[in-house]
């Protein structure tokens, strides 16, 4: 299997790939629907929410993190997570831009 060559795409195609592969994982599905619940920042009742160990779900929310989908501010000892809108505004560009086309197109 060869590597990634992310320099021969563009950007945004970059940008998509990140976002929708750290959305490949049910876990993380589940991570950004329970703040999406709650509507508020949230320090370290995730846990409480997965059945996976603590460990497990930080390694989640670092790739959330990464992708730009969730932002993390650090509160005392606690780092408190909740929703960054911009990486849902990109995606749903992005899928509607899609849908409008499919529209439009005559296709088998």
């Amino acid at each position: 299997m060869g590597a990634t060559k992310t320099e021969h795409f563009t950007a945004k195609q970059n940008q998509i790939a990140t976002i929708a592969k750290a959305l490949g994982h049910p876990a993380r599905i589940a991570i950004i629907e329970y703040l999406l619940k709650v509507n508020e920042c949230i320090c370290g009742d995730i846990v409480n929410e997965l059945p996976l160990a603590q460990p497990t779900v930080s390694q989640h929310l670092k790739e959330l993190k990464n992708a730009g989908l969730i932002k993390g501010n650090i509160e005392g000892n606690a780092i408190c997570y909740c929703i960054d809108e911009t990486a849902f505004d990109i995606l749903n560009s992005y899928f509607s831009n899609i849908i409008a086309t499919t529209k439009e197109q005559k296709c088998c």
